[in-house]
């Protein structure tokens, strides 16, 4: 059944789990493309370019943003994010699902636009535990750690014009409450319709 893709877009403070559940629910849904966002941001141990994010210089991303080549874009925490166009045109065409693992700052403007999007939020249980998976990272000074808990209680409190909460404690339960949120938007009647009525002809 061909249909128009449908964009879920994720959001969370730092250290609340947004890119592991990603992760681990494309384990799930094979089929489910994951959108590769641009940025400014330094290569962390591990990441590969155009896998993670598509990793441009200053200069590169303002260039871009000039000529209009990104639906969304941000700066958080000193560096630059965005989604490029293509990537969310050429999905809608194909009729493909995609994540994409965007700031609340992003999220906001893709949600004045209209598109056809889920806004999921992902939160912690806790500051006392975002505080402890921060930390326990180890991936970022102790100052660029104080910065993302400070941002955290900005980014929590835009939470309530999501159209999903969900509380990362256990990332089992979590991924079952992401997975249920997948499914149902799959086999909502706007989506699906279109294609009864074409093929029964009602």
């Amino acid at each position: 059944m061909q249909r128009q893709g449908l964009l879920y877009v994720m959001s969370a403070p730092s250290g609340a789990g947004k890119t592991t559940l990603c992760n681990a629910v494309i384990d799930l849904f094979p089929e489910l493309g994951q959108s590769v966002s641009f940025t400014t941001r330094a290569v962390r141990t591990g990441e590969v370019d155009g896998v993670d994010y598509h990793f441009v210089d200053v200069v590169t991303f303002r260039h871009m943003i000039a000529a209009g080549d990104f639906v969304e874009w941000a700066q958080v925490h000193g560096n630059f994010y965005g989604t490029a166009i293509q990537t969310l045109n050429e999905a809608q065409r194909s009729g493909q699902d995609i994540l994409l693992d965007i700031d609340f700052q992003g999220a906001a403007q893709l949600k004045k636009l209209g598109l056809n999007a889920v806004f999921v939020f992902i939160a912690p249980p806790s500051f006392a535990e975002l505080e402890k998976r921060l930390h326990g990272r180890g991936t970022d000074s102790v100052a660029v750690v104080d910065c993302r808990i400070k941002n955290a209680h900005a980014e929590i409190a835009q939470a309530r014009w999501y159209d999903y909460i969900i509380v990362n404690d256990s990332l089992e339960l979590a991924l079952t409450d992401l997975q249920a949120v997948i499914c149902a938007e799959r086999c909502r009647g706007k989506l699906i319709f279109p294609w009864l009525k074409q093929h029964f002809k009602v």
